[in-house]
């Protein structure tokens, strides 16, 4: 097995550090007592089926956070909109605190179809290694034994996002046996809407105000970098998400007696998608990258030290080449970019048949950077759809309007995207996270953006307060996918930061 020469670099250099702070040092005693423990409790949460859209098992899922909660002394409650799932907010309040720090996570995960598993999303289990490693299931080890870190937990939000949960709620246990106080007012907030768009998220955070304010939120969601180095990220995409849909004849029609007659909606869609981006991934679409707001000193300077991982992502992922015309992947991370999500038209495979498709569908993301208005973005791409010479539509076309204009297309937003936020590396706040992580984690890669999106803009829109990421889980983790996993040294770390972080602000 090839090991990562940015790995031995991070190792060498961990080896070569302090102890870390007495926080994380009082988790890692207490996790390697109690793993058994942390990871039963782990299944059990991962056991309730978690998509935002069914509604008794968000509930359950709200249920059950609260109890892990109030298990750890944290005063609990539900935060209910109609509409929504619940969120769950927990509270600890400190004497003489020095300030308010809120913890966001979310506990609902993405819909996927659980056949493409390699075992049920809701099942989770525990693999001796990856599985495209050949990964075994393997039992739970007996109470008081030891867990090997490299093994992986397998289950929908096993990463995204119970991991960062469980993480905290294990740091609490840790400082409560080893009698460390709290410097600060404790708040907490976990989401069960986030990967269908946080779509409530702003009407929760307007009913809940004066709960909700502080002087930092800590976003604990996403991966760390590829070396498994400790990542501090202060921004996230935005989001908009769309579809096209192009028309063609009004019902199938057989390839061999009309075809080079009827125009095939999907070879339309195939080549209105081509003219969007060049060769190297640059999107052609006038004005796509107007308004982006330029990196700060603080900000390019840390993109500079971060590890550059692309040769050992190439290999992993098995390309042979990337995007961006020679540009690193943190760079472009800090670019907008535009995706197809996926395609469908007719059918495919052994399921094909002989005919020109009546229509054609893409799905698309927009990934927006600061500076850059979501509705915006979306507005760019129906004028260059239109200047392609398609008549534009927002719903399915009637036989007049398909047979007025010789090509046709729906373009239908989803209508929950928002904007990207990023917060200054060189505010007092910024300092203060970056030093109590590195007194817990050692040294940590200092990102200006997130590759993935997070409903930042309505935290600081509406509550005037930075948001700062800080991811735990591994870089290859399936997140959004099927056979999502969590690398169990990945949870011990986090339980680290976590301790770090909840007694040291």
């Amino acid at each position: 097995m090839r090991v990562s020469p940015w790995l031995i670099l991070f190792l060498l250099a961990q080896a070569g550090e302090g102890q870390p702070s007495q926080p994380a040092q009082a988790a890692r005693a207490w996790r390697q007592g109690h793993e058994h423990a942390i990871v039963a409790e782990f299944f059990n949460l991962l056991a309730i089926p978690n998509l935002a859209s069914d509604v008794p098992n968000a509930r359950r899922n709200a249920e059950a956070i609260v109890k892990i909660l109030e298990k750890r002394g944290v005063k609990s409650r539900l935060l209910e909109i109609p509409g929504a799932p619940p969120a769950v907010y927990g509270e600890i309040r400190t004497p003489n605190a020095r300030r308010t720090i809120v913890f966001y996570a979310h506990y609902d995960g993405q819909p996927l179809d659980p056949k493409e598993w390699a075992t049920p999303p809701w099942q989770p289990v525990l693999r001796d290694r990856p599985l495209d490693q050949d990964g075994k299931v393997i039992p739970l080890p007996e109470a008081g034994a030891r867990f090997d870190p490299e093994w992986r937990i397998y289950a929908r939000s096993a990463s995204d996002d119970k991991a960062p949960i469980i993480a905290m709620a294990s740091a609490l246990d840790a400082l409560n046996a080893a009698h460390i106080s709290l410097q600060s007012n404790i708040r907490f907030i976990f989401e069960g809407e986030e990967e269908a768009g946080s779509r409530h998220l702003g009407d929760i955070i307007l009913a809940n105000k004066e709960l909700l304010g502080g002087d930092v939120w800590l976003i604990c969601d996403g991966p760390a970098h590829q070396s498994r180095r400790q990542t501090i990220v202060f921004g996230a995409r935005g989001v908009e998400t769309f579809d096209i849909t192009i028309y063609g004849p009004a019902h199938e029609l057989h390839s061999g007696h009309y075809g080079n007659w009827a125009p095939n909606p999907a070879m339309l869609l195939a080549q209105l998608l081509a003219s969007m981006k060049d060769s190297d991934g640059r999107v052609l679409i006038d004005h796509f990258y107007d308004g982006i707001e330029p990196l700060s000193e603080t900000e390019k300077r840390a993109l500079a030290e971060a590890p550059n991982a692309d040769e050992d992502l190439k290999r992993e992922f098995a390309l042979g080449r990337t995007d961006g015309g020679g540009k690193t992947l943190l760079e472009l991370l800090n670019q907008p970019s535009l995706n197809i999500r996926g395609m469908s038209s007719a059918r495919g495979g052994a399921q094909a048949s002989n005919v020109i498709p009546a229509t054609a569908t893409a799905s698309l993301d927009i990934r927006l950077v600061k500076g850059i208005d979501h509705r915006e973005a979306v507005r760019r791409v129906i004028e260059h759809i239109r200047k392609q010479g398609y008549f534009i539509v927002d719903h399915d076309p009637d036989p007049e309007t398909r047979m007025s204009y010789p090509k046709v297309a729906k373009v239908a937003t989803r209508e929950s995207g928002y904007n990207a936020v990023r917060t200054s590396m060189d505010l007092p706040i910024s300092k203060a996270v970056i030093a109590v992580a590195e007194s817990a984690r050692g040294p940590v890669i200092r990102l200006p953006t997130m590759g993935g999106s997070v409903p930042l803009d309505a935290i600081e829109t509406i509550l005037k307060v930075p948001t700062i990421s800080t991811p735990i889980a591994n870089h290859d983790n399936n997140q959004h996918s099927y056979n999502e996993n969590l690398r169990l040294q990945n949870l011990w770390d986090g339980i680290e930061l976590m301790a770090g972080l909840l007694a040291g602000l």
